[in-house]
């Protein structure tokens, strides 16, 4: 070939990155300016591609064929386009970069349009560029208003937030579904921090840390935002919304991982939650440093490894100035063990254990078939809470100041939080999703015995023990052992019964058991294993 031909480069684009792998676009815009290249003569030297929207001027391909064409400005080269909108999709940019070619030293050239320098080819351009614009933003329009409708409905139409996936259904296009076993994990950490088994934001994280598979930094660490993100998104209780868009909450089309009251007891604990750190210390070597005191003074007893000639030995003791066992050590199989005796001695005995159960049994029942009558008041405040809302808009519209405006605006919003608390409460009363057998096992095989779970090396376990089982830290005098502790009510109420020839109650006094019930209930919550929603979906409580 002569040296004389012109030579030519190629310039392609698509809108975005998955336009590359589903179909064909980038190749089939080169093989039409390869084919107009070689009927004009030319020889291609070089092909530059981009996927990103054409509203963008600096874009990697477009810059380098600048760069390359800047080059060869002696030798003036033909940059070819499939069509005018390849090149940008608005006006500004496209005039933009038409000057930047230009001043590169290169012309522009295409097998779909002339370009020129006449006063009726750049007018041509000029519409054909601004129709480019048009189309651009129309589509833009169109998606959204798609996007918006859709979200409407129900459907997520954002990006799948950890937890989920998007998954094609017939009739209903994509939409979100459990993604194992991140769902689960998430599921266990949101009950988890309602409940109270997770204090802080930061066990959370830490739980959620403990999982390899969660998706975490580079350096092996779930953010801190992550995790607030997960506590306050309503997406998780099977609801949607969107403020910037004004879409208000509403049922989901996907499945929740919580019920709505359950996010609601989290966003209430968010905002009253005291901002103390956790102790990073606070580990399997000393399961029960942040439990115990000292019986003496009260202060928490710490611990820590002692050495000695050949190996380190585990003690608590007392570090409070003044107490008259300050620096005093207590072996940690001393105390431990003293610990676990109490725990065994917590066991019921068979007899006891079934008789309790029987009574738990009985007031299950009268719960649910209590529940069915409570969609009534149920109703009745549902009316409340929409007449308060229509007051709150009828303000609205007569205030002038924006800050009253958006208090009234937040206060509307927590009432419809609440109206869909109560309605999904109504569409659930007295239909248990399981029975009781199986709603409450984890519940009644912890109080059967206590110390099984102790004997978990999950310090999450042996944390819920302490939590469930005591009232209160326990005391300890070193020489003497644990004072009588004080016991959570489901304890409290096995040893009532043991002490006292009680008859199973009547429907008329449900005073005791009651509480019994709510209390075992929350362990039921805070051990996390049978998952809240399953009892209280279909009870009600």
């Amino acid at each position: 070939m002569s040296s004389n031909v012109t030579k030519a480069v190629i310039y392609c684009r698509v809108s975005n990155k998955t336009q590359t792998t589903r179909g064909d676009g980038l190749g089939s815009q080169e093989t039409r300016c390869r084919e107009y290249a070689k009927y004009k003569g030319y020889e291609v030297e070089a092909v530059f591609t981009d996927d990103v929207s054409g509203s963008l001027i600096k874009r990697p391909g477009m810059q380098a064929m600048l760069k390359h064409l800047s080059k060869h400005r002696k030798n003036p080269r033909v940059a070819i386009i499939d069509d005018i909108s390849r090149l940008a999709r608005g006006l500004d940019a496209h005039l933009q970069l038409r000057g930047a070619i230009a001043k590169a030293g290169a012309t522009l050239e295409s097998p779909s349009i002339e370009f020129g320098d006449d006063s009726d080819s750049v007018l041509v351009e000029n519409l054909l560029a601004s129709v480019s614009q048009h189309q651009r933003q129309k589509n833009s329009e169109q998606t959204l208003n798609r996007m918006k409708s859709r979200l409407k409905n129900g459907y997520w139409v954002f990006q799948a937030p950890v937890g989920y996936k998007y998954q094609k259904t017939s009739g209903q296009g994509k939409i979100l579904v459990r993604n194992e076993p991140l769902a689960t994990i998430i599921q266990e950490a949101l009950e988890g921090y309602a409940s109270g088994r997770f204090q802080l934001q930061v066990e959370v994280k830490r739980f959620l840390e403990s999982f390899p598979e969660f998706p975490r930094d580079s350096k092996g660490y779930v953010h801190n935002q992550r995790v607030h993100d997960i506590l306050t998104k309503v997406l998780y209780a099977g609801y949607v919304d969107s403020e910037d868009w004004q879409v208000s909450l509403r049922p989901g089309r996907h499945e929740g991982l919580i019920s709505l009251e359950t996010y609601k007891t989290i966003q209430d604990r968010l905002n009253t939650n005291a901002k103390t750190p956790a102790r990073k210390d606070i580990n399997l070597d000393f399961p029960l440093r942040g439990f115990v005191t000292c019986g003496e003074c009260g202060h928490n007893l710490t611990a820590c490894w002692s050495k000695g000639k050949n190996e380190r030995h585990p003690y608590y003791m007392c570090f409070k100035k003044g107490c008259s066992h300050y620096r005093k050590s207590i072996r940690r199989d001393v105390i431990e063990g003293e610990f676990e005796q109490f725990l065994m001695s917590l066991k019921p005995t068979p007899e006891l254990f079934d008789l309790a159960k029987d009574m738990f049994r009985d007031l299950w029942d009268y719960r649910v078939a209590f529940q069915k009558s409570h969609s009534k008041s149920l109703e009745l405040e549902i009316n409340k809470t929409e007449r308060k809302i229509e007051q709150l808009l009828d303000r609205i519209v007569e205030a002038e100041d924006n800050t009253v405006v958006s208090a009234y605006e937040k206060r509307i919003s927590q009432l419809q939080l609440d109206k869909q608390v109560m309605q999904e409460k109504i569409a659930k009363c007295g239909r248990p999703i399981r029975d009781f057998d199986d709603s409450f096992r984890t519940a009644m095989d912890f109080l059967a015995n206590p110390h099984e779970l102790w004997a978990s090396e999950r310090m999450e376990d042996r944390h819920a023990v302490m939590k469930l089982t005591f009232a209160d830290r326990l005391a300890y005098v070193r020489g003497e052992g644990f004072r009588t502790p004080e016991t959570t009510l489901p304890f409290k109420a096995l040893g009532g019964i043991s002490g006292s020839n009680i008859e199973m109650a009547r429907p008329e006094r449900f005073e005791l058991p009651t509480k019994w019930f709510e209390a075992t209930y929350s362990i039921q919550l805070s051990y996390g294993r049978v998952l809240a929603s399953e009892t209280d979906e279909g009870t009600g409580l």
